[in-house]
């Protein structure tokens, strides 16, 4: 398969605007040649027209065949110092009556069938090859009952077309000479008008993975880039927020890992050592029963997040009563909220149409969080409420410390922890929050969090 030839938007806006001009000029060029021969046309018609009233006014002074035989003696007399001029007077019974020397006149300005001062001026070369132009024209005599005769008047151009062949050849090179500069100058232009994409392109091919914190400069591009710009500054930024957050998620991940798998190899070594009672064997069989339990968990819930990213889970629909749901979750956590002396309470009530596992699932994930971190003899409230038609909001407040206004956004990002030094003895992975956010977006809705004065609060955004 042949590689497809691409042009530069250099040349394809030199070329436009070549072609652009280059046309411009040319239907400037045809206009002012055509108004330059119609004014010489004109000038001609204003001689030619002079001369036949000038015939005409001197065959209205025929009143008899003597004043028709002295006419021709007029008309030479009044064509002295007009060179180039013929004239040709046709009596009404074809009898020339009057012709200057040389002058050939075609049929078509000598036909009596049709009025010849209608017509348009009429062009012939004579045989000389002397380009001519001629009208003709009836004019009437004072002989009564006598019919009009034919007057026909031309001139010789050939001056003219001499002087249109230079114009044109003048014009013409002209215009190829303009059209050639117009392209240079236009190309110039082009690549001074797109010098500020070359400099993007210089600051992007900059960018790498250790400098995603770079930005294309928006001031010192014009307003048409600009645009352009802010869209890569834009792209750049979440390339950099998702870079960020991949290298937070490995690291995280390896961290997690580490944990259980550094376990198992030193409790498996440490038996392996010397010779174990069969009671030894199974407690280290059941303490590795209990790491890799909390491993199969950790990659089930990683999978859980993978096809989410993907939109691969798709909720079962059907109607959720919310206020059950924390009953009976609520029931689970009694005996830790009993040792811990934490209150636990539920107000109002909700109906939602949703995937009921993944929506418990959800809410225990922010019950569970919530006991973690409330203290002994706080308090945790779950409070259901409609907001607006189509929206049911399920807010989880409990109290304990309070988070820092910069973690808030990234409570919901997998493996991360408002408090990095009580990951390592918190009971969870840090996949919970994550999960919920991903189970509320597969149901079209959301998850947010806020914490000030001691109270910290967790709300889901669900439509009814």
């Amino acid at each position: 398969m042949r590689p497809v030839r691409r042009q530069s938007i250099s040349f394809r806006l030199t070329l436009l605007f070549a072609s652009a001009s280059t046309l411009v000029l040319l239907l400037l060029g045809v206009l002012i040649a055509n108004l330059v021969e119609r004014h010489f046309e004109e000038l001609d018609m204003e001689i030619l027209n002079g001369k036949l009233q000038l015939a005409r006014h001197a065959l209205e002074k025929v009143r008899s065949t003597a004043d028709l035989e002295a006419m021709p003696r007029q008309l030479e007399d009044s064509l002295v110092g007009h060179p180039g001029l013929a004239v040709v007077v046709v009596a009404p019974d074809g009898q020339t009556l009057f012709a200057t020397t040389g002058a050939e006149f075609p049929g078509t300005l000598l036909d009596r069938g049709v009025e010849p001062a209608s017509r348009h001026p009429v062009h012939w070369k004579n045989r000389d090859q002397q380009p001519l132009r001629g009208i003709s024209g009836l004019a009437r005599t004072s002989i009564e009952g006598a019919p009009p005769a034919v007057v026909a008047v031309a001139t010789g151009i050939s001056h003219h077309e001499h002087f249109m062949s230079d114009f044109r050849t003048t014009l013409w090179s002209f215009m190829v000479l303009a059209a050639l500069s117009i392209g240079l100058l236009g190309w110039i232009a082009v690549r001074r008008g797109l010098a500020p994409l070359q400099t993007i392109k210089r600051e992007a091919e900059a960018i790498t993975a250790q400098r995603l914190n770079a930005r294309l400069p928006v001031d010192s591009v014009p307003v048409e880039l600009i645009a352009l710009a802010r869209t890569l500054n834009d792209m750049l930024a979440r390339l950099e927020e998702s870079f960020r957050r991949l290298s937070d998620f490995s690291s995280y991940l390896a961290h997690e890992l580490r944990t259980p798998v550094s376990n198992l190899l030193t409790q498996t070594q440490v038996m392996l050592s010397r010779t174990r009672t069969a009671e030894q064997y199974q407690e280290v069989l059941a303490s590795n029963a209990e790491e890799l339990e909390r491993l199969s968990r950790m990659i089930s819930d990683m999978l859980f997040l993978a096809k989410a990213e993907n939109q691969l889970i798709i909720p079962h629909r059907e109607a959720v009563d919310l206020r059950a749901e924390v009953n009976g979750l609520f029931e689970f956590y009694e005996a830790f909220a009993e040792e811990k002396n934490v209150s636990l309470s539920c107000s109002g009530s909700a109906v939602v149409s949703g995937d009921r596992l993944m929506l418990r699932r959800a809410i225990n994930n922010l019950l569970s969080n919530a006991m973690r971190h409330t203290p002994t003899g706080g308090g945790m409230a779950v409070r259901l409420e409609q907001t607006g038609e189509n929206w049911v909001r399920l807010s989880v407040e409990n109290t304990g410390e309070t988070i820092a206004a910069e973690h808030l956004p990234r409570l919901f990002e997998p493996f991360y922890r408002a408090d990095s030094s009580r990951q390592r003895f918190s009971d969870g992975a840090g996949l919970g929050l994550a999960i919920t956010r991903s189970i509320l977006r597969a149901h079209g809705g959301s998850v947010e969090a806020r914490s000030s004065h001691g109270v910290t609060v967790f709300r889901l955004n669900i439509p009814a």
